[in-house]
């Protein structure tokens, strides 16, 4: 068996081929995972939360590690297990930059902890007594007593110009073999550096004026003033405001827990999706800051991300993802004090749903065809969706008039000319421009304007990480312990 993450499961499939089981659902793919011989897993199923246990057989997800936010911790990540397995190795964000993270110990009998580095991330025991782990771009290695579960050295660098990881989360290219190879992707450049673009109809590109930065998800606001998106600093992503006219950029979360900012229609609030408490929720706060944080939407457990409100704020559209039913979409009328009901839950992964501007259709992604394609169906029903993409589809969002509809395909910039009246129909899509901007995980990445002429999106900076080479180092044990000596 191999297992593996999807955007929103932990899966494993047969080596030989076969159908793949989930196992539990995860957030933007999970923070990495450790298979131990007894048949049980623990894996982070979330960039800001602690690991957790499920038995490879399937079964319930026990919690195993909770981040203790009063002494700064951030998330728990990257797990792995120590030879006998009554042992697992995690790394501890701490809120800045993963090379002042800390890497512990935790005993599975008890849950004791045990801090053995300051500054690092992703450690691997291996079997020479060493433990090694990032820093700085570079892999470092010291000495480690497996039964005192100890440090008994000073760590020393033994491979530079390892390639951090692109997308910020601290986790380590390289992996080791017991045969005593090495094989890590090598190159430099700060991971997770982005700029905001402005791109029109025809591909044309114009700097937005704000310096590189991990942003992810903008949005605009109502009026086209104002931009909210996250700003990912590795250990935590919280929810910005962007004032276009003034140039200045507010910070509206402070708990770094803020995930994809949406604007409520008439720009006074802003619904993002927070761990804060523990769980996974969906909170709101006045775009100007004056007001503290509501909860919106309380968790049953399973992951949520904001996504879409109609024209009338009475209705939230969001995001959930289950083990069993993978990604759903769900609405909630918070006015009415409604608990929140299913409006997509079937086998298959539904997400990013977008309401229309009359509030009378959704237009959301699916994979029941064996890949994403963007569907619109009306709202609340009853009637049959239409296919809206050719080719696959993903990340649909409207014109303000609601008479066009974009998505994305690869690297393609999609327009579909809607029909309304008397029935809704589609025109054949038309490709805008091709070009390779940046996306992570199943929430819309760009933003368009009211007039749909021109669109925010996120490029890789000049400075981002870019790998040169993977490179295999053999007998490279022998080398580690003539460098790193093991008394």
């Amino acid at each position: 068996m191999a297992g593996f993450f999807t955007v929103n499961t932990l899966r494993k499939v047969p080596i030989g081929g076969g159908s793949a089981t989930i196992l539990a659902p995860v957030f933007n793919f999970g923070r990495g995972a450790s298979w131990e011989g007894d048949g049980s897993i623990v894996f982070a199923p979330h960039s800001s939360q602690g690991l957790s246990l499920v038995s490879a057989a399937g079964g319930a997800v026990r919690l195993l590690t909770t981040p203790d936010r009063q002494k700064g911790e951030a998330s728990h990540r990257f797990p792995h297990h120590l030879p006998g397995g009554s042992a697992l190795l995690f790394t501890v964000g701490t809120g800045g930059s993963w090379d002042d993270a800390r890497i512990e110990v935790v005993r599975l009998g008890t849950g004791d902890r045990k801090v053995l580095i300051e500054g690092g991330s992703d450690a691997r025991y291996v079997p020479t007594g060493h433990l090694v782990y990032l820093r700085g771009g570079a892999l470092m290695s010291v000495p480690f007593d497996l039964n005192r579960l100890e440090v008994t050295g000073s760590p020393l660098a033994i491979v530079e110009g390892v390639l951090p990881s692109t997308n910020n989360t601290g986790a380590t290219q390289a992996a080791f073999a017991h045969s005593g190879s090495l094989v890590y992707v090598s190159g430099g450049g700060r991971p997770g550096e982005r700029t905001l673009t402005w791109v029109d109809r025809k591909g044309t590109e114009q700097p937005f004026p704000l310096p590189p930065g991990g942003y992810e998800y903008p949005r605009l606001s109502p009026d086209g003033q104002r931009v909210a998106l996250d700003i990912d600093e590795g250990n935590k992503s919280d929810v910005w405001v962007y004032e276009i006219p003034r140039g200045t950029l507010t910070r509206l979360t402070l708990d770094g827990g803020g995930l994809s900012p949406e604007w409520a229609p008439d720009g006074r609030k802003i619904t993002y999706a927070s761990d804060k408490g523990g769980g996974s929720r969906i909170f709101w706060k006045t775009a100007d800051n004056s007001g503290s944080a509501e909860e919106l939407l309380a968790s049953g457990g399973n992951p949520q991300s904001s996504a879409s409100w109609s024209p009338n704020s009475d209705t939230l559209a969001f995001t959930e993802f289950d083990t069993v039913t993978k990604g759903d979409i769900w609405v909630v009328s918070p006015k009415d004090g409604q608990k929140p009901r299913p409006f997509l839950r079937t086998p298959f992964d539904e997400a990013t749903p977008s309401f229309s501007p009359d509030g009378r259709w959704m237009a959301f992604q699916s994979d029941e065809s064996g890949r994403n394609e963007v569907y619109v169906q009306p709202f609340p029903g009853p009637g049959s969706k239409v296919l809206i993409s050719i080719q696959g589809g993903t990340e649909p969002a409207w014109s303000r008039d609601g008479y066009e509809l974009f998505y994305r395909s690869g690297d393609q910039m999609i327009a579909v000319a809607i029909m309304l009246q008397p029935t809704f129909r589609a025109s054949k899509p038309q490709v805008l421009f091709e070009k390779p901007y940046w996306s992570f995980g199943f929430l819309r990445n760009y933003d368009v304007t009211s007039d749909g002429r021109r669109f925010l999106f996120l490029k890789e900076s000049e400075q981002a990480a870019t790998a040169t080479h993977i490179e295999v180092v053999q007998n490279w044990t022998e080398e580690l312990k003539r460098l790193v000596p093991v008394n």
